[in-house]
């Protein structure tokens, strides 16, 4: 990547239909497969081969191909030439994944969430630790100092005292009722909830708001810190004057909200401790089902951000590779697992992938995983979803150096894998129908030694076109590229790659919007609405066929970089070169949205 930071959290979940099948493939392996054991909705490697290999040479997994291999010295493509050229060739490639320090702890494991259900209770009558009464701005009457008459009715119930006090709260000239404010008071005694929180929902209008996140999201994430800041199992909502509040949207902000990374840290705290959220008042048709929807793409962008915010000695391609295979046997009857080394990549040709990946100790793991819905058929639609998964970027001979350069945070270049990754476990969850979707990541480190790659060096992609580099740091391109290809082999009508690409596009659109480029309007518009959905940012770019002038090369068919200016789009253009014709195509940058310091991190 380069000069880049960035993720935007996950896409809305792929619509399909589904047929299950199980299948067992015999798998003969070149040279070992890893063993694997199962956990609560997680596999890892058993504590007896986390981070070493297997001696055995067959083995079986249902849905899964898992090879791991040293490389070739019959190798084709042309990486593997310039390294035998150099006299350099390596016999054998150390696999490195989770640290002995951490091969103890459940690095996968996702916290449980809260039972959601509606009741006809009133709130006057609700009974338990906190309940959380929503209130927009056109609730409160500052200068007649009167509550709306739906607000009246429900807070007169709990008597004059309580009443009293809301009125106190909500007359300071310093608590408004913008989404995410609260402010919580005890009962005393006075009525059956221990305590009551008031929680502003904003105006009345702008419930409804498609740009960033929603009202009901902040209301979720806000109703998840205070029960978690005041150690709340129990929790109701009632929001009077509102007849029917976004449920999706108040399950995803329950799981996400009050988040914080806490997995390497020797003393943990806990993710929360709500148990259960009773709506008041409301009759959701299908909530259920819109909380398991809710609560599953949830998990899925929690899966994101700890593969996002996991240390680079822990995060590498090994440890993403080990990720796809808990999705894949959390979900065995949808999800087909193939993990590719280096062999496997060196006869598919795939030379711009395996260049980059060349002076790391680290062996790369090119990772898919098929996902079959339920009704599934040939002709179903097939996705390819494909992620930058760059582990660590230390910009090659390239090298990020001084102020500024964020080689510290290279841990997050690999975002885009993050995303593919949580979106799959997220499509696991609620199985969309008859559809097929292709989970992609050519996984690897970007390091330095005599092995690396070089400025000036001509690789070979899959497809065969040439490549001169002529910027290390601009490696992400050249794994997308292989990727890409591969995904236009699995036959797939539709192609969306995901990647923190380039600084360009943060210089654009700062650190809260991701840049999409699509080749069709109707799939930039699906894109772009999903995201909106969810509460994510994303502004349609130019892919100006002009540009292209500046990726010619006099050497090679084109260069990975263009001029300074304009960045992101030839990185855009760059890719494009990769796609199949007649092929639906995005790509969507997420460099800045990547990494938030002030929500925590990934």
């Amino acid at each position: 990547m380069r000069r880049t930071c960035g993720i935007h959290s996950i896409s809305a979940a792929i619509r399909a239909n589904f047929k299950t099948t199980t299948t067992t493939t015999s798998t003969t392996s070149r040279s070992s497969a890893c063993a694997f054991s199962s956990t609560h909705h997680a596999s890892f490697l058993s504590r007896s081969t986390r981070g070493k290999l297997c001696t055995s040479s067959t083995f079986k997994r249902t849905h899964t191909t898992f090879v791991s291999s040293t490389p070739s010295t019959a190798a084709s493509n042309s990486r593997s030439l310039l390294s035998r050229a150099r006299g350099t060739s390596r016999t054998s490639v150390r696999a490195m994944g989770v640290n002995d320090e951490f091969s103890d702890k459940d690095l996968f494991s996702l916290p449980e969430p809260p039972a959601v259900k509606c009741s006809a209770a009133d709130a006057k009558d609700w009974a338990g630790d906190v309940l959380f009464v929503g209130l927009t701005e056109d609730s409160y009457d500052a200068e007649a100092k009167s509550l709306s008459a739906e607000a009246k009715k429900v807070l007169d119930g709990f008597g004059a005292g309580v009443m009293a006090t809301v009125m106190e709260i909500l007359s300071d000239e310093e608590f408004k009722l913008k989404p995410g404010t609260s402010k919580l008071f005890s009962t005393c005694g006075v009525c059956s909830a221990k305590n009551i929180c008031i929680v502003g929902l904003g105006k009345i209008d702008e419930t409804a708001k498609k740009w960033g996140k929603s009202t009901w999201q902040v209301l979720g994430a806000t109703m998840k810190s205070v029960s978690k800041e005041n150690k709340s199992k129990t929790a109701a909502l009632v929001t009077p004057g509102v007849a029917s509040p976004v449920v999706e949207d108040i399950g995803n902000g329950l799981f996400l909200g009050a988040y914080e990374s806490t997995r390497f840290k020797s003393k943990q705290k806990s993710n929360g401790a709500l148990s259960s959220l009773e709506l008041l008042g409301c009759s959701v048709d299908g909530l259920d089902d819109k909380i398991a929807g809710a609560f599953a793409l949830a998990k899925g962008q929690t899966m994101a951000r700890y593969l996002v915010e996991a240390p680079p000695n822990v995060g590498s391609p090994k440890h993403l590779a080990e990720c796809a295979a808990m999705i894949q046997k959390t979900f065995p009857d949808v999800f087909e697992l193939t993990v590719l080394g280096r062999k496997e990549c060196e006869d598919m040709g795939m030379g711009c992938y395996l260049s980059v990946g060349e002076a790391a100790d680290t062996e790369s793991q090119f990772i898919h995983l098929k996902y079959k819905g339920p009704g599934w058929t040939e002709s179903s639609p097939k996705i390819g979803f494909v992620g930058k998964g760059v582990t660590f970027d230390s910009g090659g001979y390239n090298i990020k150096a001084g102020a500024g350069s964020m080689i510290e945070m290279m841990k997050f270049d690999m975002g885009g894998a993050g995303a593919v990754l949580g979106s799959a476990f997220a499509v696991g969850g609620i199985k969309p129908a008859n559809v097929e979707v292709n989970f992609i990541t050519a996984a690897c480190e970007n390091m330095i030694n005599g092995h690396g790659l070089r400025p000036g060096d001509v690789i070979t992609a899959s497809n065969g076109k040439t490549v001169e580099v002529n910027n290390t740091d601009a490696e992400g391109r050249l794994t997308l590229c292989d990727a890409i290809i591969y995904a236009g082999k699995q036959k797939c009508d539709t192609i969306v790659d995901i990647a923190t690409l380039t600084g360009a596009c943060i210089v654009a659109l700062g650190m809260g919007i991701g840049g999409i480029y699509a080749n069709t309007d109707e799939l930039a518009a699906d894109l772009t609405d999903s995201a909106a959905t969810h509460g994510e940012k994303l502004w349609r770019m130019p892919l100006e066929e002009d540009y292209m002038e500046y990726l010619k090369s006099p050497v090679a068919d084109m260069k990975n970089t263009g001029i300074r200016w304009g960045g992101s789009i030839t990185a855009a253009l760059y890719l494009k070169e990769f796609v199949p014709e007649k092929t639906s195509w995005a790509h969507i940058d997420m460099a800045g949205p990547v990494w938030g310091e002030k929500n925590g991190g990934a």
